[in-house]
Parts: structure tokens; C-alpha cells; sequence
């Protein structure tokens, strides 16, 4: 399963090489509530405590109150121009500024109405399908399988594969990173701190958004997320055979004697060694192991020299993933821990807080991993890093409640963004191509099931111990209205901070200003970066919402309404929105 402590151990070993480079700090100071020196913005009213806030989401005039009369005929415009198909492709909407100076009075102005920013630095290299291509499947495949029959040791999910080498394809929500050289990872790491402390110089409790991609070789993430599926599936082969399979991860508890007995058959420990590991706090009820404890078992146990090793459970035996690491992949996954340890501990500097996207399911479990790591270091006080959970993947629920009670038990924040996903056609074809389970919920109706059940995971440990936080990311009104009723069951307040929301710019304005209004945190996902070098990542972003578009009519709709009743009441011309 896991190996945290082999993790921590790359960290330690990370950092005595050096950090990499960085930029200097110069973060720009607190933006004033106009450009000509006044003060903040002063925040919306919050109701009392006990209260419950009011929030419409069909009131015109309190959702476009920010918007002057010119935007509203600008979004009408738009939205109506997104749902036609030709269009779409050269859209150039939903795009803050080019640089972190441009994007302050967008900013400014919607911290004026309780919304705050998501920092999202948009560019993407504007590479042709076939040199995606190369690049991906040179940075995804190792010295070790290039050698005769190396390939056949990797799981099909975890080999690099031609016909999906262009991670674009299929994918249209999320900006791609292919990876180049050591140069290419330490410029992204350098513009990810420009964007940390441009947040931090524009936004109070603002959030900056990451992609590991970025940071270093993927062939480690595929490497790293193969051993950590084929760990968790023995564990689950354990359960299966002392008669609890299909049981939730944390349901499941194994039997002490019966799992020294199968550690002894795969050579990872006699009876004898594994009697020490068994004692006092490493076994939980009634001489059992749970899921956590066996992670921690296995990180205490194991040397840095079998992080990829793995059980085979047709042979009973424990297997090298791969033969071995070049030196220098050796190093390429050292440099991405260091370029992870420097970002994450500028916003803990800063007071940003770190939000890491997640990608696609054969390298989620190696970010989602590395991201806990970083909570687990960085999270003591408050939580710095957010993890990203995607609640179209059918383990989605077994990942929330394992992270939140890991947290629970070694008492660190918690904190994750809720989504329901972005690689959903380009999984599914994977899979079906290739040969291995869709890892995707079979159905629309599924995966809001599923986003619902791990949503009300983080609210009842939020209830039950104030130190679990959620940014629930969705377009979704009725998911939206289900968080605001949880919150007033459970007597979660809105001035705890503990749940915010949070949309896309220029979309769902009149879900985000009401709730910002009503004193609840909620930010904008602001792409911002020279337009013409964010195009690719805007164009496919427009593609992705075209359905979405074409169902907006009730935002039309609200649109439509305010337009008019400033028309009948004589204030269209009106300076102030």
C-alpha cells in the first residue's frame, strides 16, 4: 500500500541537495478598494451566529449587482454565442488579464461583492499532437522498460501507450503539461511562485492552484501510483480472504495472526519480526489491522530501496517493479519533491493557501499521495494544501473518508476541493482500449451520489472536530442548495470559513455573487496569462461548458430580467452597477 515514510525520506534527501532556484519574493501589497489609495473593501454583512443565511439564487438584482449594464448585455452576448458550436472554437472569453497586474481591479471589484480568487496562471505550450506525442511517451517510459520485456512488468493503466500519448484529447477542462527537461520544470515552479505571491499581494485568504505535472518527469507518477494501487489491492486481497470483501476501506480490519502469517509467505517479514510491529498502538480493536494501520506498518518497515516493490498475489511473492532507477531518474524525482517543498513552503509564507489539481486517474494516486505528504507537513496549524478529490472515480468516497480520518488520527487539517471531474471521456476510452476497469461512476446520477456521500464525509468531521475544510467546486444549484442545508443541520457557520464554493469565471455569477453576498466564502477560478498563449487551454475550457452553455437559460434568463428592470426604472446609464 502507501509508503508515506519513504516518501518523507525522499524529502529529507531532497532537501539536503538544495532547493531549487527561486524567484525573489516581490509580492504585490494589498490591493485598496479603488486605484486611487482608499482602503479594503469592506466585506458583507455576516448573519449571527445560529442564524441561517439567506441566499436566493433567482433574485436578478442581488446575483448582477456587481455587474454594470454594459456586462450584463456583454454576458448575455456571450452566452448566447456559446451555445452555438462554430463560435465556440475561437472564444476568447473567461479570461482575466495577462498578468497578475492586469487582473487586480477584476479582482478588487469582486472582493468589493464577498468573492474572492482562485489564481489560476493559464498558459499552455502550444505543441502539435505529434510532438505531444513524443515527448510524452520519452518522459513516461523508463530506462528499465526500454530493456528486453521490461514493458510486460508494468500494469497495462501504468504503461505510457502511443494512442493516448496527447493528453489533450478528450481532455478540455484542465491546462496539459508535457514534460521537456529539468529547465522546463523549474520555470513552471518559478511561475507558480509569481502566482502564489500575486495572490497573496491580491486576494485575503486566497487560494493559488498547482499541477504536479509541471514539476518534474511523470514516469516517477506512474511508477509511484502503480505500487501504491497494487499495495492497496493486497490489502484488499487480505480482507477478501478472511471474508470482508466489499466492505468500505475503512470497514475493513484484518485479523493479526492471518496477515503475519501471509507477511511471512511473501518474505516481507518471519512470524517472529513481525511480532515486534504488532504491539500497543501499531494494532487497532480486538487484535486487528485497518487500513491506516497496515499503512503505517508498511512505511515503518520498509527501506527506501523497496519503495518499488510490490506483492504479487498470483505468486505469493515480493516483486521490483522495475529493476532499477538510472541515476538520473533518481534524481528527476528527488528535483520534483524540492520543487513541491519550495512552493508549498511560500504559501505557507505568504498565507496562500495551495490548491493541487488533480489529473488523470493513472497518475492520481502518486499526486494524491505526495499532495498528503505535503498536509501532513504543512497543515499543523491551519490547512495550507488542499488536495483535489474527483468524485466520478468509483474509489472516490474510500479516498475522502481514508485522508480524513488519517487526519483525524495524526490531528492535521484536512483540506480538499471537491469536483466531479475533468478526464471522463478520455478515461473511459482508455480503458476500453487498452483493456482494464473503467475507473469512472457509470452514470451522471452516480457520480452526484458520490459527490454528495463524500461531501457529507468532510461536513460531519468538520462538525465533529472544526478541522476539516472542503472548497465545494460546482455549477450545480441543487448541490449547491444540499451544502447550505448540511451546513445548517450540522451548525456549521459561514464565518468558520470552513466551506467555501467556488465557479468558473464568467460563468455562474448568479449562483457565486448571492452566496458571496450572504456571507459566505466563495471564489472564482481566475485563468489569467497573455490571451493568445492561453487560448488552447480557453478554447477547449469553452468546448467542455458548450452543453452547459446550451442548457443556461435560467442565467439568461436572470440576465434578461435585471436588463430590463434597469430599463424600466431608469437607471440602464447609471455609473454605478
Amino acid at each position: 500500500m502507501a509508503l508515506p515514510s519513504a516518501v518523507r525520506a525522499l524529502h529529507a534527501t531532497a532537501s539536503r541537495m538544495g532547493a531549487p532556484r527561486s524567484v525573489p519574493r516581490g509580492a504585490a501589497p494589498p490591493l485598496p478598494a479603488n486605484g486611487k489609495g482608499g482602503t479594503r473593501p469592506v466585506p458583507p454583512p455576516v448573519p449571527p451566529r445560529g442564524a441561517a443565511p439567506v441566499v436566493d439564487f433567482g433574485d436578478p438584482q442581488e446575483a448582477f449587482r456587481s455587474k454594470s449594464s454594459a456586462e450584463l448585455l456583454r454576458g448575455l452576448l456571450v452566452l448566447g454565442l456559446c451555445a452555438v458550436g462554430p463560435l465556440v472554437e475561437y472564444n476568447r472569453e473567461f479570461v482575466a488579464g495577462e498578468d497578475q497586474e492586469a487582473i487586480k481591479p477584476l479582482i478588487r471589484r469582486n472582493r468589493a461583492f464577498g468573492v474572492g480568487a482562485v489564481l489560476d496562471y493559464s498558459v499552455e505550450e502550444d505543441l502539435s499532437p505529434a510532438r505531444a506525442e513524443r515527448q510524452e511517451l520519452a518522459s513516461c517510459t523508463s530506462a528499465a522498460e526500454k530493456e528486453p520485456g521490461g514493458a510486460e512488468q508494468r500494469e497495462k493503466q501504468f504503461r505510457a501507450h502511443r494512442g493516448f500519448g496527447d493528453r489533450r484529447d478528450g481532455v478540455i477542462s484542465a491546462r496539459t503539461y508535457f514534460y521537456a527537461d529539468e529547465a522546463k520544470c523549474d520555470q513552471h515552479m518559478e511561475t507558480f511562485l509569481r502566482c502564489i505571491d500575486a495572490s497573496s499581494g491580491s486576494s485575503e485568504d486566497g487560494f493559488s492552484a498547482i499541477k504536479l505535472t509541471a514539476l518534474g518527469r511523470p514516469q516517477f507518477l506512474l511508477q509511484f501510483s502503480e505500487v501504491l494501487v497494487k499495495w492497496r489491492r493486497f490489502f484488499h486481497q487480505m480482507a477478501a480472504e478472511q471474508g470482508q470483501g466489499g466492505r468500505a476501506a475503512l470497514e475493513m480490519r484484518l485479523e493479526v495472526e492471518k496477515l503475519q502469517e501471509a507477511l511471512a509467505k511473501l518474505g516481507i517479514a518471519t512470524k517472529a519480526e513481525s511480532q515486534h510491529w504488532f504491539t500497543g498502538e501499531n494494532v487497532g480493536e480486538s487484535g486487528t489491522v485497518d487500513l491506516l494501520d497496515w499503512n503505517s506498518l508498511i512505511d515503518s518497515r520498509t527501506k527506501l530501496s523497496k519503495l518499488l516493490l510490490i506483492p504479487n498475489i498470483k505468486t505469493r511473492q515480493l516483486e521490483p517493479l522495475l529493476s532499477h532507477f538510472t541515476e538520473e531518474e533518481e534524481l528527476q524525482m528527488k528535483r520534483m519533491l524540492q520543487r513541491m517543498d519550495v512552493l508549498a513552503k511560500r504559501a505557507t509564507e505568504t498565507g496562500v493557501r495551495l490548491m493541487v489539481d488533480a489529473e488523470q486517474s493513472y497518475f492520481q494516486p502518486a499526486i494524491s499521495r505526495l499532495t498528503l505528504e505535503m498536509q501532513r507537513r504543512f497543515n499543523r496549524e491551519r490547512a495550507v494544501i488542499f488536495n483535489t478529490h474527483q468524485c466520478y472515480l468509483k474509489e472516490a468516497y474510500d479516498n475522502v473518508s481514508v485522508d480524513v480520518e488519517l487526519s483525524r488520527r495524526e490531528g492535521w487539517h484536512f483540506g480538499t476541493k471537491l469536483v466531479r471531474g475533468a478526464y471522463m471521456d478520455q478515461e473511459r476510452e482508455r480503458a476500453a482500449k487498452i483493456g482494464y476497469e473503467d475507473p469512472i461512476n457509470p452514470t451522471y446520477e452516480k457520480t452526484n451520489e458520490m459527490y454528495h456521500r463524500c461531501l457529507d464525509c468532510v461536513l460531519e468531521e468538520i462538525k465533529h472536530s472544526r478541522k476539516a475544510n472542503v472548497m465545494v467546486a460546482t455549477h450545480n444549484e441543487d448541490t449547491v442548495k444540499f451544502t447550505l442545508r448540511r451546513m445548517m443541520e450540522l451548525g456549521i457557520h459561514p464565518s468558520e470559513k470552513k466551506v467555501c464554493f467556488g465557479q468558473l469565471l464568467g460563468m455562474c455569477d448568479q449562483i457565486t455573487f448571492p452566496l458571496g453576498q450572504a456571507g459566505f466564502p466563495v471564489y472564482k477560478y481566475v485563468p489569467y496569462g497573455p490571451v493568445d498563449e492561453v487560448l488552447p487551454y480557453l478554447s477547449r475550457r469553452a468546448q467542455e461548458n458548450r452543453g452547459f452553455m446550451q442548457r443556461a437559460n435560467k442565467e439568461r434568463d436572470l440576465l434578461w430580467r435585471e436588463f430590463k428592470r434597469r430599463l424600466l426604472a431608469g437607471t440602464i446609464f447609471s455609473t454605478k452597477p
